[in-house]
C-alpha cells in the first residue's frame, strides 16, 4: 500500500514530454528493449496445435445476471484484420503480434478446430490503431505463452507504441474488448513493467468477454507485484473494467498463481464482474505489504487484489471458491487506502477460500478496507 504513492508518482511521470523512449519500469521495458514481452523473446515459433480443447467453458454457469450494453462482447462480423488463412499452420505467434499490431477488429481463421498458438514474445497493442479495438478468437483461440511469455500487453504511456496525447494516464483510448478467447500457461516472472502474466493493461480502457484463464504466472514474491492473469491500471476516468462470462482457472491444476492477486490485480481500477467464475487461483508470496521485516512481501488476493485510493470493485452473479492467500485475502484483497473504494458482492457464491494471514470479520475469504462495509446481497459467502 505505501508503494502506492511510488507508482502514483512514476505513472504522471511516464507522459512527459513527447516521442523518445518513456524507459523506466511503466515504458514496458528498461530503456525501451523488453516492451513487455516477459522473458519469451524472440520470433518465429510454429503454427497452431490443433487440441480437443478438454478444459470448462466460460463464465459461471449459474450466474443469471443482466449484462449492461457497454459490458457486452463487440461486433466482429466485419473484421479488419484477419489471422490466419484457414490453416492451423497458418496461425503462428508471428501471425499474431503483426495482426495485433494492426489493430481495428481482429479475428482468427485457423481451421474447424480448436487450436492452441504458442507465443514466443508478446503481442502488443499500438495506442494508434484504434480507438476501438476488438480481439476476438471466436471461441476457437487459445494463446498460450509457453510459460516463458506474456501474451498481450497494452500501455497509453509506452512510447514505443506510441503517445497519443499528453495525458496518457487517463486518456479514452484504445477501448479494447477481448473475447472468445483464452490464455494459458502466461509468464511474466521477471518482467518489466512487473505483473500480468496474461494481459498487462494500462490506460483507454480494457474488456473481457468470454475469456479464459488457465495456468498463468508472474513472480512468486513481492507486495505489490500481482496479477498471474490480469493487471491493470489506469483506466480512463476510473470507469470499470467490465470482466463478463469469463473463467480464471476452473478446475484443480488450471488455477493462476503469483505474489498476489492469482486472477485480477490493479491499483487504482474499478471492476464490474458478471456471472463469472475465479477457483484454484492463490497468491503465493509472504510478508504483505508492506513487506514485515525479513519477508520478500507479497500473498494477498488469491482471486482478486484491489488497491489504491477511490475504485469501486462489483461482483455480480460469480463464484469464487478454493481460492488461497497466504497473508489476507483468500478470494479478494481490497484496500482503498482513504477509505472511499466500495465493494458490493450480489447473487454471488464465495467459498473455501482460505486466508492464511488475515481477513475481514464475518466475511471469510475477504480483507477489506474501504468505505463502510461491503455490501451483500443474495450472496453466500462460507469459509
Amino acid at each position: 500500500m505505501r508503494k502506492t504513492i511510488v507508482i502514483a508518482a512514476l505513472l504522471l511521470a511516464g507522459c512527459g514530454g513527447g516521442g523518445g523512449s518513456s524507459g523506466g519500469p511503466d515504458s514496458g521495458s528498461p530503456g525501451g528493449g523488453n516492451n513487455g514481452g516477459g522473458s519469451g523473446g524472440g520470433s518465429g515459433g510454429g503454427g497452431a496445435v490443433v487440441w480437443a480443447d478438454p478444459y470448462p467453458a466460460a463464465g459461471n454457469p449459474d450466474g443469471h445476471c443482466a449484462v449492461p450494453a457497454d459490458a457486452a462482447a463487440e461486433d466482429a462480423s466485419k473484421p479488419t484484420s484477419v489471422i490466419g488463412d484457414g490453416t492451423p499452420a497458418s496461425c503462428t505467434s508471428d501471425a499474431v503480434v503483426a495482426g495485433i499490431a494492426k489493430g481495428g477488429v481482429i479475428t482468427f481463421n485457423c481451421g474447424a478446430d480448436p487450436v492452441t498458438i504458442t507465443m514466443t514474445q508478446a503481442a502488443r497493442i499500438f495506442n494508434n490503431t484504434g480507438p476501438k479495438i476488438v480481439i476476438d478468437g471466436g471461441g476457437k483461440v487459445t494463446l498460450s505463452g509457453g510459460g516463458k511469455s506474456r501474451i498481450l500487453y497494452m500501455n497509453t504511456c509506452d512510447a514505443d507504441l506510441v503517445w497519443t496525447t499528453s495525458h496518457c494516464q487517463d486518456q479514452d483510448h484504445p477501448r479494447v474488448s477481448v473475447q472468445n478467447i483464452s490464455f494459458i500457461d502466461g509468464n511474466a516472472t521477471g518482467a518489466n513493467p512487473d505483473g500480468g502474466g496474461a494481459i498487462w493493461a494500462r490506460g483507454g480502457r480494457l474488456k473481457l468477454v468470454n475469456t479464459r484463464f488457465f495456468r498463468n504466472q508472474c513472480d512468486a514474491t513481492g507486495p505489490d507485484v500481482g496479477g498471474a492473469a490480469v493487471r491493470t491500471f489506469s483506466q480512463s476516468q476510473n470507469l470499470p473494467l467490465y470482466v463478463v462470462n469469463s473463467s480464471f482457472g476452473g478446475a484443480a491444476g488450471l488455477g493462476n498463481s503469483c505474489s498476489n492477486g492469482g486472477g485480477l490485480s490493479s491499483i487504482g481500477v474499478s471492476y464490474t464482474v458478471i456471472n463469472s467464475l475465479f477457483t484454484h487461483n492463490s497468491a503465493i508470496g509472504n510478508g504483505a505489504n508492506p513487506a514485515r521485516s525479513g519477508t520478500p512481501g507479497g500473498g494477498s488476493g488469491g482471486a482478486i487484489y484491489n488497491d489504491g485510493n477511490t475504485f469501486d470493485l462489483q461482483l455480480c452473479g460469480t463464484r469464487i471458491a478454493n481460492n488461497s492467500a497466504k497473508e489476507g485475502g483468500g478470494a479478494i484483497f481490497f484496500v482503498s487506502n482513504d477509505r472511499t473504494g466500495t465493494l458490493s458482492i450480489t447473487d454471488s457464491v464465495f467459498s473455501a477460500n482460505p486466508s492464511a494471514g488475515f481477513e475481514t470479520a464475518g466475511y471469510p475469504g475477504i480483507f477489506y478496507l474501504g468505505q463502510g462495509a461491503p455490501k451483500v446481497s443474495g450472496s453466500t459467502l462460507s469459509p
